[in-house]
């Protein structure tokens, strides 16, 4: 069993193009044994965004703080505090800090692929 704080974990920071102001934690994954999925914290700083991105695995999403958007069908879909998002394998998608403090989202993808 493992049990931390999610700021407890290594972090990268992705900081140049094509995303900006993002902080990631694996908080569990491959090196603590997951055979079936892998947890990762993201952080995205005031006006903070991922990639626009597809792959064929999908996500499941929960909005732990702040607001932002998620991209959806081509256009922009309001997400904050509370919110879940799931993100179908091959859809393209991307998130971004609409607010004035960190949109913070808690994100699974399964075993087997780039955990960051």
């Amino acid at each position: 069993m493992k049990i931390i704080h999610y700021s407890e974990a290594d972090s990268k920071i992705f900081d140049k193009d094509p995303a900006k102001g993002v902080t990631g934690r694996v908080v569990i994954g491959n090196a603590d044994g997951a055979a079936h999925f892998c947890m990762r914290v993201f952080e995205l700083s005031p006006g903070g965004h991922t990639p626009k991105h597809a792959h064929s695995w999908e996500h499941e999403i929960f909005v732990h703080a702040g607001k932002g958007a998620v991209w959806r069908d081509g256009q922009w879909v309001e997400v904050a505090q509370g919110n879940v998002i799931f993100i179908p394998g091959n859809e393209e998608h991307q998130l971004k800090n609409t607010g004035d403090a960190a949109l913070i989202f808690v994100c699974l993808i399964p075993a087997g692929v780039a955990e960051l």
